[in-house]
């Protein structure tokens, strides 16, 4: 195990503190959380004693299956587990201050966006440090915890978007969903939608970072790059949803609506289509009417990359190196096969590996289409952007809200963020 920079990790923790921006959320997340403790109230080694888990799931209590899984690793790692659920934003101010104050929790479970901004503030060791074996996880979905060259943890599932669409509402349009392959064809289908009457399709472009995960299929989807958000392919994808609101074939309601009130309105069965993503899944079974899910298009065909949800597991610093041995199994515990199928499953989430995606579909035939969402997604901090993403990505959100209110066109609301984001990441 390689010596952990103390020095510099201390320094750039001072620097980050409370300054982390909420909303990196890809969905939405359940709020509330009581109190825990950090590892410097654990007492114990490696061969025993109370470690501490943080993870931002406030939803699951202690007769969840959630909770009996980090019960049962702590036994299989020989030492009992002190676990405590917060709120996801919380959660991360929690982890920077602990950090800081010098008792961090042994396991952090944390939103994959924010663990480049744990890594870079020193927060949490590489798995190089600590010997996770991160090699069956899928790398699209592994480059969401990487900076600098290093992994920070291990994907513990993930979510991503999709078309959900109304099967009666299609059918009365004449509109066959496996036909919609690129954006021409889904244009041409949401025409026809508002033909016969109905409304074409929903999503969340408000002004936050759910409306730029929601915009980010679009913008990958046109061949565009964060680095550069007006280029021709960028401005394109937003010239493709200005369009959809000026012809009527999307409400313009989108410019403030969450993911939650966008789904609200597909639920209504009144749309074609609704932008939105795995956690869905089980809402959709309760809306009373018959759907179906095809991935998002490409402009040019195929299936457009969308943003990665979901969490990373990860190891903490921690002044006493022998902890890590133990954390380590806990780790290995929770990203097994089996508890991997299981934890997925409890999460609406897709599993980070090949060999459980396979049992999920197996299992559920209606997860094949997120499978292969989730194969063609990409982590908003990859191509090491780290975080330098959420510099970029306000900028973007702030473009999408003047091209679609109509006060700037495409064009030249994405010159301006250009700029603002160019001047942020220097």
């Amino acid at each position: 195990m390689e010596s952990l920079d103390r020095g510099r990790r201390a320094a750039g923790l001072g620097l980050v503190v409370l300054a982390v921006a909420g909303g990196l959320t890809a969905c939405s997340g359940s709020s509330g959380g009581d109190g825990g403790g950090g590892a410097s109230a654990a007492a114990g080694q490696a061969g025993g004693g109370t470690y501490t888990i943080w993870d931002p799931y406030p939803q699951f209590d202690d007769s969840s299956d959630w909770v009996k899984l980090l019960t049962q690793c702590g036994t299989q790692a020989g030492v009992t587990v002190k676990r405590t659920g917060y709120d996801t934003t919380d959660l991360t101010n929690k982890a920077l201050l602990a950090a800081q104050q010098g008792n961090s929790p042994d396991v952090l479970i944390v939103d994959n966006p924010v663990v480049s901004t744990l890594a870079e503030a020193g927060v949490l060791t590489s798995t190089d440090e600590t010997k996770i074996d991160t090699s069956a996880v899928s790398p699209n979905l592994l480059a969401a915890g990487q900076l600098g060259g290093k992994t920070y943890g291990i994907p513990i599932g993930a979510n991503t978007l999709a078309l959900y669409y109304n099967k009666e509402v299609l059918k009365k349009a004449g509109v066959d969903a496996a036909a919609v392959k690129d954006w021409a064809s889904l244009t041409a289908a949401l025409e026809k939608v508002k033909a016969a009457g109905k409304k074409g399709i929903t999503f969340s472009a408000i002004g936050t970072e759910e409306g730029s995960f929601q915009f980010l299929p679009w913008f990958w989807g046109a061949g565009a790059q964060l680095t550069k958000l007006d280029s021709p392919q960028g401005v394109a994808a937003l010239s493709l949803w200005t369009d959809w609101v000026k012809k009527g074939y999307a409400p313009t309601s989108v410019i403030n609506n969450t993911q939650t009130t966008s789904w609200q309105e597909f639920a209504t069965g009144d749309f074609a289509f609704g932008e939105n993503g795995t956690w869905q899944l089980a809402n959709a079974k309760k809306t009373g009417f018959d759907y179906g899910i095809i991935p998002i298009p490409s402009k040019d065909g195929g299936t457009a990359p969308a943003p990665t949800g979901g969490e990373f597991v990860t190891l903490p610093v921690q002044k006493d190196a022998a902890r890590y041995v133990a954390s380590q199994k806990l780790v290995t515990c929770l990203a097994s096969t089996g508890n991997s199928y299981t934890t997925d499953t409890t999460l609406s989430y897709i599993a980070p590996t090949e060999e459980v995606q396979a049992k999920q579909v197996e299992q559920n035939a209606e997860l094949k289409v997120w499978v292969e969402a989730v194969k063609a997604a990409k982590g908003r901090t990859s191509d090491d952007l780290g975080t330098k993403y959420p510099k970029i990505s306000e900028p973007m959100w702030k473009a999408m809200q003047a091209a679609l209110s109509g006060s700037q066109p495409p064009q030249e609301a994405l010159t301006a963020a250009q700029a603002t984001a160019a001047s942020a990441v220097q």
